[in-house]
């Protein structure tokens, strides 16, 4: 048949290839963003009691009304700030299928996105598979510090939406207080969409304060917050999520969401919601991966990598620059068929695959694994 692709230009990607790699090569997988350890079993006998208390038949549309409940409880406790469990709150498929949903609900041919890079690689394909024109903000190593009169001169009565990342993968940075209000000062009395990608707002480090778009009153009025309890409740294969928006935004989502997935997986939503009830199940998410930042950059403090502690995420980013001159995507690949672990280099995220010579290192693992992959980097 003869078609043309609505995505010519996307391939295989960087996470399927490394961790192709790491299996073919019986490698130390520290690339794809996925904890090697088991969910808690609280949580599962919950969802197991889900299942068999008749928890199997569609959920409403909008999601397992305990489980919106829960949610808007949890953003009263940790930031003052209210969403309607009716009307401001959707359970996703995984955070993934809320952004692709903002993004379709939205954007129309020509209308222009703001996106900071590097940038997770499922934001720009869903921008130009509705038509939209991506505009980059390249950020550098090793701070990625945001250029805010750059942004201001991208902006044009065409910029539809901004996406922004915080805690941010695959930089492990975290935005400021005054990132937010100078977004919120640049958005201030537009038609722009802040989509705020904020699935690693639990895991934040060294007493930082996560700063969510709900915090700022016109920031808030404008911008869909999207979520993930995979990456909160280290389950990321169940793909629950969830997206909190204004009601006049969230009408506008749920028109599309339900022709996309209509609901999501019942019996996983009400065993969470049973399950964050207590707090502290995401409370003690920043010491618990703390303990596994600290760990993992004390062991390979003596490597010739550099590196500044992750801010936020589960990531680290680590400058191989001393240890060769190597392009990333090329020393990833060695790393892995010659030593034995893998990574994620970093300039397939960026603009013109920018190369700032770093690696994206996952320590969402088992202290075992942690020892031996800095075993591994110690001796490179």
């Amino acid at each position: 048949m003869d078609y043309n692709s609505k995505l010519p230009n996307v391939g295989t990607t960087i996470f399927t290839v490394m961790s192709a790699l790491a299996n073919q090569y019986n490698a130390i997988n520290l690339s794809q963003g996925f904890p090697n350890y088991s969910s808690p079993q609280k949580l599962n006998d919950l969802v197991t009691d889900a299942l068999n208390n008749g928890y199997n038949q569609y959920a409403p549309m909008s999601g397992n009304l305990d489980l919106r409940l829960g949610i808007s409880d949890k953003y009263e406790l940790l930031y003052g700030s209210n969403y309607h469990p009716e009307k401001e709150i959707t359970v996703t498929a995984g955070a993934t299928q809320a952004i692709y949903t903002i993004i379709s609900a939205f954007i129309r041919p020509n209308d222009e996105v703001v996106i900071f890079k590097p940038a997770y690689d499922c934001y720009q394909p869903a921008i130009e598979v509705n038509g939209g024109k991506t505009i980059s903000i390249q950020l550098s190593a090793p701070d990625y510090k945001i250029n805010w009169q750059e942004v201001a001169s991208k902006l044009s009565s065409k910029t539809k939406m901004i996406i922004i990342n915080s805690p941010h993968n695959p930089s492990g940075t975290v935005w400021s207080k005054d990132d937010m209000l100078q977004l919120q000062n640049l958005t201030k009395n537009t038609n722009i969409i802040v989509l705020s990608d904020e699935v690693y707002e639990h895991i934040v480090f060294d007493e930082t304060l996560h700063q969510s778009v709900c915090l700022f009153n016109d920031l808030k009025h404008r911008s869909f917050v999207t979520a993930s309890f995979g990456k909160t409740f280290h389950n990321t294969g169940w793909k629950v999520g969830y997206c909190c928006a204004p009601e006049y935004l969230m009408s506008e989502f749920r028109k599309v969401h339900q022709f996309n997935v209509f609901s999501v997986n019942h019996p996983a939503q009400k065993g969470i919601a049973d399950y964050m009830q207590d707090s502290q199940t995401y409370l003690n998410l920043n010491n618990f991966f703390q303990q596994k930042r600290d760990l993992f950059l004390n062991l390979i403090s003596e490597s010739r990598f550099k590196f500044r502690p992750s801010q936020g995420t589960y990531f680290q980013v680590l400058d191989y620059s001393e240890i060769t001159d190597q392009h990333d995507v090329d020393f990833a690949k060695r790393l892995t068929k010659d030593h034995k672990i893998a990574s994620i280099p970093l300039s397939v995220f960026n603009e013109a695959d920018k190369d700032d010579m770093v690696l994206r290192f996952c320590f969402a693992k088992t202290d075992e694994t942690l020892i031996k992959a800095a075993e591994i980097l110690c001796r490179i």
